[in-house]
């Protein structure tokens, strides 16, 4: 029913930022309501042999929500009960920013994807970080932080400070994106001459600020070289983050089946299309760390096979955001209870038992 609403309706009269907000209208409807603990008892995922920990923290499927999604941290926790294991919140920035003239967001059927030029609109950290204050139990919460685009590079990591001092005493994980092809100059801080005192800083800010330790983990772009990749994951390593998101969206456009004219939009393409990059850079991850990093795989996951190859090519968890624009709303749930019977037909007793899905850095 869903996927003739989709094709009927939706994708042909209303655009996508403005479905984007009537579905977090929705959602905040639902969240402000209570009704998130009775809708999660229904499509949370319940099979044991799901279950994952990492960072210190038993996740009830491999399955969550990517960054972008819920930016301002207003319906996490109605998202979490449809099937969700944790939510990434953001990207929040240190200031309040509007983000990108509109339009500034596309679907493109043909080919599963999206393209997205939004510009982390979002109303800042303080505003998030009040909302995250009364968190309550239930729905694993990673928060996703990038830089303000007024900021110059060269106070880029005051700017990511500011929001981990705010920020990192209610995130279940803190992410520093580096990676959103959005904001000008954004990339350039992957460079790892950028990126090893940036790190560093929100580290010790997070230190700063919290009882316990925050796990950190840093967001890359597919496009990275796979040079640069390497270099990312020996940083990594070297300062002893906690792991790595792979990846955010992609400025490549090639094999598009979709109108020309929708293409040749700027911004970040998601979805399908980023599939096989997304894997390339998973496997590289893993072989070039090991298991000493969480690794968390994001780009085309679609189905329960892409759950599974993600898990075997070495993630210790996945997420996607675009698959459940095509998928509706009950594709988490879905995801999750094919993954469950592959795994009854399969080797392997759990989630658990797959390569990379047991690794924890905690």
């Amino acid at each position: 029913m869903y996927k003739l609403l989709f094709t009927q309706v939706i994708a042909r009269f209303v655009d996508a930022e403005t479905a984007h907000h009537t579905t977090m209208r929705g959602l905040r409807a639902i969240q402000k309501a209570g009704a998130a603990p009775l809708i999660r008892k229904v499509l949370a995922p319940r099979d044991p042999a799901l279950t994952v920990r990492a960072f210190g923290l038993e996740f009830s499927g491999p399955l969550g929500l990517a960054a972008g999604f819920d930016k301002d941290a207003v319906a996490y926790e109605a998202l979490g009960a449809f099937g969700f294991s944790h939510v990434e919140i953001g990207t929040v920035t240190g200031q309040a920013q509007p983000g990108n003239p509109k339009p500034r967001s596309w679907r493109l059927p043909p080919d599963r994807a999206v393209i997205n030029r939004m510009g982390f609109n979002n109303e800042g950290s303080a505003a998030a970080a009040a909302r995250l204050r009364k968190r309550r139990p239930g729905t694993i919460v990673g928060v996703n932080i990038g830089k303000t685009k007024l900021v110059p590079e060269a106070e880029a990591a005051a700017d990511y400070v500011t929001s981990t001092e705010r920020l990192a005493p209610y995130a279940d994980y803190l992410v520093v994106n580096v990676s959103s092809p959005n904001t000008p100059g954004l990339r350039d801080l992957q460079a790892v001459e950028h990126l090893r005192p940036l790190l560093t800083a929100v580290r010790e800010a997070a230190d700063r600020v919290t009882r316990h330790r925050v796990p950190l983990l840093v967001k890359i772009a597919p496009d990275l070289a796979d040079d640069d990749v390497d270099a990312v994951a020996d940083l990594a390593l070297e300062l002893g983050l906690d792991g790595i998101i792979a990846t955010n969206t992609t400025i490549g456009r090639e094999g598009l089946a979709s109108d020309p004219e929708l293409v040749k939009e700027t911004g970040g393409l998601s979805g399908a299309p980023l599939k096989e990059r997304s894997v390339q850079v998973l496997r590289r991850l893993r072989a070039r760390t090991g298991d000493r990093l969480v690794l968390i795989s994001v780009g085309g996951i679609e189905t329960a096979d892409d759950v599974w190859e993600r898990l075997r090519a070495g993630a210790t968890l996945v997420q996607g955001y675009t698959g459940m624009i095509y998928g509706g709303p009950l594709w988490a749930s879905r995801l999750n209870r094919d993954l469950s019977r592959r795994l009854r037909g399969s080797a392997y007793r759990t989630v658990a038992d797959l390569a990379g899905g047991s690794r924890s850095t905690s």
